[in-house]
């Protein structure tokens, strides 16, 4: 059986000894039966959709010569922690609206949590150094290939994914050794702040850590984004052709695209004032952040980019011939 604490309980529990739950119940859209068999086509759809695009993003980048630049490079990796990210909760999503016992283990949300936090905010980062990319590019076309050779990249590349690994542990570790007063986790995954909701006091440490880590990951990279773009669009506006100022903004154009996207539901998600917290809503923002908007990106890469549509025929050619 789930236990769900109410505040006074909390109160009257502060200073008593805490059990150390050994699983726990995700609540999710349970009490939406008749939603949740719809829920389940929507995220089996977007999830598979999600795999095989992605998929065939990082192989691309991988097999087609002409892509082996500092963008496609990055575009490899933001596929990969797409797949990563949607693997760490929809498949738990799925088996959980067709059962009715929605139940996890606690190493097995310990997993769920780093994994999601660790894939969103390496995400955070690798869409402003993105952005410093397509700035280099466009502002400084001669010195592109110097500035952005092969080491800068593998090494921002690293930065990105040190920077989100290492937050995601620190917050991961503090959530879990937070004393919790019931095992019912008002959500369809672990995430971090539906289970924050069940501790028993408040905790000035884990809301610090939370708030630094959450302005270092969110704001700041974004307003990175957004002076980058300032400079590339002064440098654009200053082209003398239509044509060649749009097919300079076509090579970013999907790139703002994807962050208007993510940024759009993240800082809904973790900057909203908790006084207008709606935990319906939260779920529905979740299931967009995690399912919709990773299935869009190699959408939008795809539509938006020649040489990425020049290389799929490429690829779909060479895979005809061989069956042939």
């Amino acid at each position: 059986n789930y236990t769900r604490i109410t505040t006074g309980e909390r109160k009257e529990m502060q200073g008593e000894n805490f059990t150390i739950w050994s699983f726990f119940f995700l609540e999710g859209f349970s009490q939406y039966p008749r939603l949740e068999i719809v829920l389940f086509i929507f995220s089996l759809v977007m999830y598979l959709i999600t795999l095989l695009g992605n998929s065939i993003l990082i192989l691309i980048t991988i097999l087609d010569s002409q892509l082996q630049t500092p963008m496609y490079l990055f575009l490899g990796n933001l596929s990969f922690m797409d797949i990563c990210y949607t693997s760490a909760s929809i498949p738990t999503l799925l088996v959980n609206l067709l059962s009715s016992q929605k139940t996890i283990i606690f190493s097995g949300c310990a997993v769920q949590m780093y994994l999601s936090l660790a894939m969103g905010s390496t995400e955070c980062v690798l869409l402003a150094v993105m952005a410093y990319d397509r700035y280099v590019a466009i502002c400084n076309p001669l010195r592109y290939p110097i500035i952005m050779n092969r080491q800068v990249c593998v090494q921002l590349a690293t930065i990105s994914w040190g920077t989100g690994c290492l937050t995601a542990l620190l917050e991961t570790t503090f959530a879990l050794q937070t004393p919790l007063c019931g095992n019912l986790i008002d959500h369809f995954t672990c995430e971090i702040l539906a289970v924050l909701k069940l501790a028993c006091t408040s905790s000035l440490l884990m809301d610090m850590i939370m708030l630094v880590v959450s302005i270092l990951l969110l704001p700041i990279p974004m307003l990175l984004i957004c002076i980058s773009y300032v400079f590339i669009l002064s440098t654009i506006l200053r082209i003398s052709s239509a044509e060649g100022r749009h097919k300079t903004f076509s090579t970013c154009g999907a790139h703002l695209t994807v962050v208007i996207l993510y940024y759009g539901a993240a800082l809904s998600m973790y900057l909203r004032p908790s006084s207008s917290n709606s935990q319906e809503i939260d779920k529905i923002i979740s299931l967009l952040y995690g399912v919709l908007t990773p299935m869009l990106n190699p959408i939008i890469y795809s539509l938006r980019n020649k040489e990425v549509k020049d290389a799929m025929k490429k690829l779909l050619g060479k895979i005809l011939s061989h069956q042939t």
